[in-house]
Order: C-alpha cells, then sequence, then structure tokens
C-alpha cells in the first residue's frame, strides 16, 4: 500500500476473530466516525497486530505512513490480551493527561520515537512526518499551538525536518528530557 494511502477496515464479520499483521511499513489507525472526527488510536509498525473482532461498528481506517504491506491472519490463543492497539491508546491517554500543550506534544514526541523511531548518527529518526494538525489532534491543542511549539524546538535545534523529506529528525536532548517515559 503506498505511503498516505488509506484503507478502512469493515467491521463485517466481526464475529470471526481475525487479525491484520503489520509486515512491513509503519501506519496510522484511526475511526472512522463522524463524532470522534477521526481520532488516533495507534500507530504501528512491522509485526504489531490489530485484531479485527475489537473494531467498532464503523470499522477503523488504516493510514499508510511509510510504504505499507500488511496480512490478515487468524487469532492465535496467546492474543486474548491487551493488543498493540490497547497499548498505544493507553500511552495517548498518558500523553493527553499532562497539563500544558508543550508537555504534551514533548511527550508524544517521545513516545513516537521510543516505539517507531531509530537512532541516526546524533539524532533520532522517524521514518514518517505528521501534520501539525495530527500533531494537534494527539495532544488536543490546535494547529497554531503545535506549530509554535515545532518552530520553538526548530528554532532551538531539537526538530529538524528538512523540506520535501518525509523523515523528522530530533534531538536525543529532546527524547531524554521527555515529562513520561516510555
Amino acid at each position: 500500500m503506498p505511503r498516505l494511502q488509506t484503507v478502512l477496515i469493515d467491521p463485517a464479520g466481526r464475529d470471526q476473530a481475525s487479525v491484520l499483521e503489520v509486515i512491513e511499513g509503519v501506519c496510522r489507525v484511526y475511526c472512522p466516525c463522524e463524532e470522534t472526527e477521526g481520532m488516533t488510536l495507534a500507530f504501528l509498525q512491522s509485526g504489531d497486530r490489530l485484531r479485527t473482532d475489537r473494531l467498532c461498528s464503523e470499522g477503523v481506517c488504516i493510514e499508510a505512513l511509510t510504504a505499507l504491506k500488511f496480512q490478515r491472519d487468524a487469532v492465535s490463543t496467546d492474543e486474548l490480551g491487551l493488543d498493540a492497539v490497547n497499548e498505544w491508546t493507553l500511552q495517548l491517554l498518558r500523553v493527553r493527561h499532562l497539563g500544558q500543550a508543550e508537555q504534551r506534544l514533548h511527550a508524544l514526541m517521545a513516545l513516537l520515537v521510543n516505539r517507531l523511531g531509530f537512532r541516526c548518527r546524533d539524532a533520532f529518526q522517524l521514518p514518517f512526518r505528521l501534520t501539525h494538525d495530527r500533531f494537534g489532534e494527539l495532544i488536543g491543542a490546535t494547529r497554531v499551538t503545535t506549530t509554535r511549539l515545532m518552530s520553538k524546538w526548530r528554532q532551538a535545534e531539537l526538530v529538524a525536518m528538512a523540506s520535501g523529506d518525509v523523515t523528522m529528525q530530533l534531538s536525543p536532548e529532546l527524547i531524554a528530557t521527555s515529562p513520561l517515559q516510555f
């Protein structure tokens, strides 16, 4: 599935427990319900599995943040407890519970780097970029607030996003000083 393409995972057949396993790439899982306006539930990467029998009545959407390959598989007996989406939702709730927008964005960056990023020379790298609108949705702030914070961090050389590049560079100092540990 190409980068930035979105598919709806139809909840029909929820009574048959199956999973979608991410084989390659990174994706965002979000709720397509009108009431929640595309609320992000999780980010999944290679090896993560999404239980299709636990979807809401309108299903979920998968947005490819990088080129993505996934396959449908049967649920094994050891997958009856928490799954990757539940774990992400809990971590995103921890981030949203912080009092200030800057703390929430700081913690979100650390969460994304710790779960989906990798070390690259003197920085951490995320293999995708999110819009300021998306960051705002994730931390419960406006796009304007997110843009202001990202500009402040760019000027302090804590975040770098080269024009035309699909990745983000984050300084080790920014990640090490996160208000939450992941």
